[in-house]
């Protein structure tokens, strides 16, 4: 059965090949069945829109509450853009809300569904990679979910920061294969996420060909926790 999810998502994806015409790899290595992590580097909110919309299966995302929350114009495209994707809202600099933000992660790839996560905790303004924070290996040893890499180029054009407007550019999406762990759901130490993560983000690095900086992208107020570090 076809469902308004399904229907929304051929659209967007069929309007942004017309409109971008983005270079899309990858999509092959995406497991069809079972939980999975996407890992992907970050650079403009669009990108969990561009993800659900090109991704074979179904994905769900945390997002930073003011996405949606947003007053005026620009918030009222934001829900819109985001009528059609799972996201879990949290508040910015709310350690609290960071944290409780993972179990429903848990739960649902424990149901065998499909899970995105920035590891870099914020969308990058400069162009440059950051450093990743744990909670994408924090997952992946829970759930024993493997994770698929995501190097996302170009898809700040379509939203520049500060921009209100969405404008047409080419971007490309490439997906990396799987990276499993060994392990899954034994208790798990600072050095295996440290070391998951680094491959993780290396992955990344060399699908979206970004600049490195080994420091968090984070603000000085911004709390802590297994999703940000």
């Amino acid at each position: 059965m076809i469902t308004k999810y399904d229907l929304t998502k051929a659209t967007v994806a069929r309007a942004l090949r017309v409109v971008c015409r983005p270079v899309v790899t990858g999509l092959d290595r995406l497991p069809e069945t079972g939980p999975v992590i996407i890992a992907s580097n970050h650079l403009t909110f669009l990108d969990s829109v561009i993800i659900s919309a090109f991704m074979p299966r179904r994905v769900k995302f945390i997002a930073k509450a003011e996405y949606v929350n947003s007053p005026g114009i620009k918030g009222k495209l934001m829900r819109e853009a985001f009528e059609f994707i799972d996201i879990i809202p949290v508040a910015r600099g709310q350690q609290s809300e960071s944290v409780a933000a993972l179990q429903p992660a848990v739960e649902h790839l424990r149901e065998g569904k499909v899970f995105g996560i920035y590891p870099e905790g914020t969308r990058s303004r400069d162009g440059y990679l950051y450093r990743g924070h744990s909670g994408v290996a924090y997952l992946a040893y829970l759930t024993g979910a493997p994770v698929v890499p995501v190097g996302m180029i170009g898809t700040q054009r379509l939203q520049p920061p500060g921009a209100t407007m969405i404008r047409p550019a080419k971007f490309e999406m490439h997906v990396g294969e799987p990276i499993t762990v060994a392990h899954a759901g034994e208790q798990q130490t600072g050095r295996m996420r440290k070391e998951l993560v680094a491959q993780v983000m290396d992955t990344i690095a060399e699908l979206s060909g970004q600049p490195r900086k080994d420091v968090y992208n984070v603000s000085p107020s911004a709390g802590r926790d297994l999703g940000r570090g």
